[in-house]
């Protein structure tokens, strides 16, 4: 137990953000051959564990070193819940109704806090959506990044004028709007092996993959990430203020020990 203890929280958040980064990249590194026909169908299930594990184990450890109490944990449930209901709220253009709690829940009460809420309510949002499959993972670490990112921008743009910090976080929403479909459609996209101009091929070297990709991305994807990170931008805009103090007032109720940073 005592050596449990010793292991600090920041360690096992570095070996998520690892994990998960390998597991969007290493099939780049396999032979065609070694691809199979359907994407990560056989690790997923693993990944998905792997994952899940280790936010356990995080928690467990935040709370062992006093970096968070009962308080904080039933605000990750309560927030994790909302955001997997808002799933259901299908925006204009295919936006999710999700992503600018996370991006403000992240922005106002830190990284390490916005990580283990993107991972929690995606898990949340599969369950009440049905959405479990091998792209779950993936997902669940897309939006952990997403979370953890505005946690930075948060701690950044925090001193500055309320407005400014509102303009920065609605551009950041906006960006990720982008960002996240291009870093999801990495799960699937190495596993469509040929020789066309959109797909992928262990021959390729990294410049001309880059280009495959974006050829890929801009005729798949690029309309329907820009309406969702426009949609992203809007809702921010819109309630960003008053959630904003809302989120700060409660965690500044919390427990003093809660370093949610």
């Amino acid at each position: 137990m005592k050596k449990f203890a010793s292991v600090r929280p920041a360690v096992l958040y570095v070996v998520l953000c690892a994990v998960g980064v390998a597991a969007f990249v290493y099939p780049f590194w396999l032979p065609a051959s070694a691809l199979e026909s359907q994407a990560h169908a056989g690790d997923a299930p693993l990944l998905a564990a792997v994952v899940g594990l280790l936010v356990v184990v995080v928690l467990a450890l935040e709370i062992q070193r006093d970096q968070m109490n009962g308080a904080t944990v039933a605000l990750l449930g309560v927030l994790s819940a909302l955001g997997g209901m808002l799933r259901l709220l299908d925006l204009p253009g295919g936006g999710s109704g999700m992503f600018f709690l996370i991006v403000l829940a992240g922005a106002a009460l830190g990284p390490r806090f916005g990580l283990l809420l993107g991972l929690c309510a995606m898990a949340v949002s599969a369950v009440i959506t049905g959405g479990l499959g091998p792209w779950l993972p993936f997902q669940m670490l897309g939006l952990a990044w997403m979370g953890a990112g505005a946690g930075v921008l948060g701690l950044v743009v925090r001193r500055r004028r309320p407005l400014t910090q509102l303009l920065a976080i609605a551009a950041y929403g906006w960006v990720w709007g982008f960002l996240y479909g291009a870093i999801l459609n990495l799960w699937f996209w190495p596993f469509s092996v040929g020789t066309g101009a959109l797909q992928w091929n262990p021959s390729l070297g990294l410049t001309e993959s880059i280009h495959h990709y974006w050829a890929f991305y801009v005729t798949t994807s690029l309309g329907w990430d820009g309406a969702g990170a426009l949609a992203n931008a809007i809702l921010i805009l819109a309630v960003g203020m008053p959630l904003l103090r809302a989120l700060r007032r409660v965690s500044g109720r919390l427990d003093p020990v809660v370093n949610l940073v």
